[in-house]
């Protein structure tokens, strides 16, 4: 089903109801920075804007480096390599219409786009959820079981691997979209936020079955990354136990060392998330939740890029080698 058609769904369900003083939307408003001072737009779209570019630079650095350094064509770095793609389609699908509205005054959004950019972001924002698990599994299947990693990581697993994280974050992503653009949508049509989020769209929705669908959105998102977080916790409880079993500190710390970036980055991920969806509930101004929202949506793919490149040694030196001989080459 595409997205006219979910509208023109939409707009059926409409006539269908009582006939009430209720007018059908056609469009959103996404209010985002529209509140904040003027003045302190264009600081806010420069700092912003800077993050963006540092975030598609520095993952297309990561890209490319992976894809030059044969020593770097192993299953971890091939998972990673899908992890910066999922985080540039994220951020390339969120960011950019919230720098253009903040220095706009046009700050409508038609249905089309709307479930568009909900459809790309739940999709980018699932798989690089699923991502992260499977690059845990493969950590643990590298240091539990040692032997058996060139077996149960070949490359035509780990192409089937990425593959369903793909698929499972699109069919996420179509899901979450086909069930909030099938309600009707009357009256306000003020989103508080600056992109298409499920939840304020949620709150503009009308009908009786409004609470249910509420219920049961989150409750897929929530048992999809609760899951994804509880098997990633599970693969370091067993990667945590093989590495007490090591008897020198100097092997403990380099097998940990492995580890790291990719602990790391799982921490900021769903640390910023549970700081955002989490939050209990309290006199929050609506600038300073539109602030919050910014870490998930544009510091978290900021850093992300940054972790993988200062805390992976092997990644680190093959981006410094990369960079001497490209610019460098006699001193390389």
């Amino acid at each position: 089903m595409t997205a006219s058609s979910m509208l023109k769904s939409s707009r059926d369900n409409a006539a269908s109801l009582p006939a009430q003083n209720w007018t059908t939307v056609t469009e959103f408003i996404l209010i985002g920075f529209s509140t904040f001072p003027q003045h302190l737009l264009p600081i806010f779209f420069f700092l912003y804007l800077l993050m963006y570019l540092f975030t598609l630079l520095g993952n297309l650095l990561i890209m490319a480096t992976i894809w030059s350094e044969r020593r770097l064509h192993t299953p971890m770095y091939l998972f990673l390599c899908a992890l910066s793609i999922s985080e540039i389609l994220f951020t390339v699908a969120v960011t950019p219409r919230m720098l253009v509205d903040m220095l706009s005054t046009h700050h409508s959004i038609t249905f089309v786009a709307c479930a568009s950019q909900m459809f790309f972001s739940f999709t980018f924002g699932f798989t690089h959820s699923f991502l992260l698990m499977i690059m845990g599994y493969d950590r643990y299947v590298a240091i539990c079981h040692p032997l058996c990693y060139n077996v149960l990581m070949s490359p035509r697993d780990c192409v089937r691997l990425v593959s369903w994280s793909w698929a499972g974050g699109s069919v996420m992503g179509m899901m979450v979209t086909l069930i909030v653009f099938h309600l009707t949508f009357c009256g306000s049509n003020m989103i508080h936020h600056f992109l298409c989020h499920v939840l304020s769209l949620l709150k503009l929705s009308c009908g009786r079955e409004t609470s249910s669908v509420t219920l049961g959105v989150i409750l897929v998102c929530v048992t999809a990354l609760m899951g994804c977080l509880f098997l990633i916790f599970l693969s370091y409880v067993f990667i945590v136990a093989a590495i007490l079993r090591i008897p020198s500190a100097e092997g403990r710390h380099k097998t940990f060392s492995t580890c790291v970036s990719h602990l790391t980055v799982v921490v900021v991920h769903y640390g910023f998330a549970s700081i955002i969806y989490l939050k209990p509930k309290g006199p929050h101004s609506m600038d300073s939740n539109t602030l919050m929202a910014t870490t998930y949506t544009v510091f978290t793919p900021f850093l992300s890029p940054i972790i993988f490149s200062l805390r992976n040694k092997e990644l680190k030196n093959a981006i410094k080698k990369s960079f001497l001989r490209k610019f460098c080459p006699l001193n390389s």
